[in-house]
C-alpha cells in the first residue's frame, strides 16, 4: 500500500465517522489521523481530503446524485457514499492527482471496505463524473467555432 493510499483510507474512515456522527469534534478528527498516520505530510493530505469533502459536500452530493442513476445518496451504503465523495472531491475540485490514479485508488478502497458490488458501482459513478467534467461545454465549442473565421 502506498503512503497516499493509507492517507485516503484514513480519510474514508473519518468521512464514515462524520456521516454517522456529524458532531465529531475537530480535535478528535486530528487525533484519529495522527494516531494512524505518523508522517505529518500524510496527516495534512488526509485532513485536506476530509476538510475539502466537508467544505464542498453539498455540491459534490448534487453531482453524485445526478451521476448515480436510480440511487439517492441516503440509500447508498455509507462506505460507497463516502468513497464517491472522496473520489469526486479529488476529481472535480482538488485536481492534484491524475484521474486514472484517483479511480484506481478509490476502487481499491471499495474492494477492501465495501460490498462485492461496491467496486463496479463506485467505478461507474466516478467514471461518469470524470467524463462529464472532461467534456467540453457547448459555450466553449461555440466560441471556438465562431473564432475560426469559417
Amino acid at each position: 500500500m502506498t503512503r497516499r493510499t493509507r492517507a485516503r483510507e484514513v480519510a474514508l474512515q473519518l468521512l464514515f465517522q462524520r456521516d454517522h456522527n456529524p458532531a465529531l469534534q475537530r480535535a478528535d478528527v486530528e487525533r484519529f489521523a495522527a494516531d494512524r498516520l505518523r508522517d505529518e505530510a500524510l496527516q495534512t493530505f488526509c485532513l485536506a481530503l476530509v476538510d475539502g469533502v466537508a467544505a464542498h459536500r453539498a455540491d459534490i452530493d448534487q453531482k453524485l446524485a445526478a451521476a448515480a442513476e436510480n440511487w439517492r445518496l441516503p440509500r447508498m451504503p455509507t462506505v460507497d457514499r463516502n468513497l464517491l465523495r472522496l473520489g469526486a472531491f479529488e476529481l472535480l475540485i482538488q485536481k492534484e492527482t491524475p484521474p486514472a490514479v484517483i479511480l484506481d485508488e478509490v476502487i481499491e478502497l471499495a474492494r477492501r471496505f465495501g460490498t462485492a458490488d461496491s467496486p463496479a458501482f463506485v467505478n461507474g459513478v466516478l467514471d461518469r463524473l470524470r467524463r462529464e467534467a472532461a467534456a467540453p461545454t457547448q459555450t466553449s465549442e461555440v466560441s471556438a467555432d465562431s473564432g475560426s473565421g469559417a
